[in-house]
């Protein structure tokens, strides 16, 4: 597999940063994060994408690996559960895979699995806090669709009555939308900064929702910008998610990186 030039990077922005090795130390830890440009938003992905080109192969074979256990958790019972619970376990290792890209290091499989064997404790308790989150905006999302339904009429056949329930639904998903966001910025950077500083669950989760929250406009263009290449990776029968999961992974480690441990 050829490993394409700078001049072919569609995630890197115009001016965007290089990421470069780092000794071990060198940087500090941040634990409320620090405010950044809005324009970093979009750089963590070109940053993203330099540690990508640095092992292309193995980035999208650890890909193939995770999309394949996914696929076997969500089809068996209690498997989605499972998946929620361990998944920081297994963003930690990589974060820890790309750290080890940063210094010169290589990327291995089992780079997938190390966050089992490094504070996987309180990584596993962040899985379990995220899960009881999802759990408790589940149970509201039902309580609130049982109260809009019988209201507007119940699901009786018909477009009309359809179309009569349809803004009170889409109300109360826009709800359990706006609950799920504070969840996701609690765990966003949480295995990071479990992993690379040994921080217990709860302060974990803490340090990633303010971090997240004092960078909520480099969050916004983030947001666009991944939507925008996740409709690029669509296009190709959706073979192009084979490059943007990795790089959106990449991404998570570069947002952390550039809000927690500044080396500037």
């Amino acid at each position: 597999m050829s490993i394409p030039t700078d001049q072919d990077n569609p995630f890197a922005p115009p001016t965007a940063a290089v990421l470069e090795a780092a000794p071990e130390g060198s940087s500090r830890y941040i634990p409320e994060g620090r405010s950044v440009a809005a324009g970093r938003g979009f750089a963590w992905f070109g940053e993203a994408w330099d540690l990508f080109k640095r092992a292309p192969g193995t980035w999208i074979g650890i890909f193939v690996v995770f999309a394949i256990a996914w696929i076997a958790l969500t089809i068996i019972p209690f498997g989605g559960l499972l998946l929620s619970v361990c998944y920081p376990i297994v963003a930690a290792g990589l974060m820890l895979g790309c750290r080890a890209l940063e210094q010169g290091k290589p990327l291995e499989f089992g780079h997938l699995f190390a966050g089992f064997g490094t504070h996987s404790g309180n990584l596993l308790v962040v899985g379990l806090l995220y899960l009881a989150g999802m759990l408790v905006i589940g149970v509201l999302m039902g309580i609130g669709m049982a109260l809009v339904v019988p209201l507007m009429g119940g699901f009786r056949s018909g477009a009309s009555n359809w179309f009569a329930m349809a803004p009170a639904m889409a109300l109360v998903f826009l709800v359990s939308m706006a609950l799920m966001l504070p969840l996701i910025m609690a765990l966003w950077f949480a295995p990071a900064i479990v992993v690379f500083n040994g921080t217990a669950s709860m302060a974990a989760m803490k340090s990633s929702f303010r971090g997240c929250l004092r960078n909520f406009v480099p969050f916004l263009v983030f947001g666009i910008a991944g939507l925008f290449f996740a409709i690029l990776a669509a296009l190709p029968v959706g073979l192009g998610f084979l490059v943007l999961g990795p790089v959106t992974w990449a991404a998570m480690y570069t947002g952390y990186r550039d809000i927690f441990e500044p080396r500037d």
